[in-house]
């Protein structure tokens, strides 16, 4: 086994683009710990064993990412069986499409508890334990395209998505002093399974699939037909991203949101 970078968690990490990330930061040199949902324990046992035959540490860490005990419990785990912590990547999210009347306060609340809660406590936690171990760290949260262009029908879920920003932004600005970065990135429309009910029949991802309304539709159609790359997004992409930001390399670049 080569020595390790150090210790990377990343929450919802039983698929999609938290899996695809855990299985990039192994191949860099990290040893991983895989936080998704307690009914999520089988998929994360499948990809625990990618990770150990690649010669790394592993461990199953599951927890709701909106409940601060669990959050805490979480980063202490990982950092007890794994030996510390040096990358957390707050990537676990949910979507629930829906336009701005017809949504319900308890679909607003959840999706922030998510996407916005979530990541906040995460931030807050791995941050505390980057500062007592000493050597810096990188925090990485999981922004949208949603938070820099406001979506139709996804209120909700564009306005978590904004947050991440500002708080990448703020935390970043405080941590800096511990040698920790704070970056988010930012995906448009990525193939995983939270996107399944998006796609066409060609397998491509089409938001008006969803929206009914035809100004929406409209605004939609030109923004999905301005994408300057033609293919659809997969997590690898994505974890090539959180990749560099988790390497010594980009230890000069901190507040930033990219995507």
């Amino acid at each position: 086994m080569s020595i390790s970078k150090g210790v990377a968690l990343i929450t919802g990490s039983a698929q999609g683009i938290g899996r695809s990330i855990a299985l990039r930061l192994a191949r860099d040199g990290f040893n991983v710990a895989l936080n998704d949902l307690p009914d999520k324990d089988a998929k994360l046992e499948l990809v625990a064993t990618e990770i150990e035959s690649l010669g790394r540490q592993v461990c199953i860490v599951p927890a709701d990412v909106s409940v601060n005990k669990q959050v805490k419990e979480m980063v202490d785990d990982a950092v007890t069986k794994l030996g510390g912590l040096d990358v957390m990547v707050a990537n676990a999210g949910v979507v629930t499409p829906a336009s701005l009347v017809s949504s319900t306060v308890e679909s607003w609340d959840h999706t922030f508890s998510v996407n916005a809660r979530g990541p906040y406590l995460c931030y807050k936690y791995a941050a505390m334990r980057m500062i007592e171990q000493g050597r810096g760290g990188r925090i990485i949260g999981a922004s949208s395209i949603a938070g820099k262009i406001g979506f139709p029908h996804n209120s909700s879920y564009t306005a978590s998505k904004f947050a991440i920003r500002g708080l990448t932004q703020a935390a970043a600005i405080e941590l800096g002093q511990y040698g920790i970065t704070v970056n988010s990135y930012a995906p448009g429309a990525i193939q995983t399974p939270m996107t399944k009910n998006m796609m066409d029949e060609s397998g491509n991802v089409d938001f008006t699939r969803l929206i009914d309304d035809p100004c929406s539709r409209k605004w939609m159609m030109s923004l999905r037909e301005n994408v300057p790359i033609k293919h659809n997004g997969q997590p690898e992409d994505i974890a090539s991203i959180v990749s560099y930001l988790a390497s010594k390399e980009a230890h000069f670049i901190t507040g930033q949101c990219v995507g």
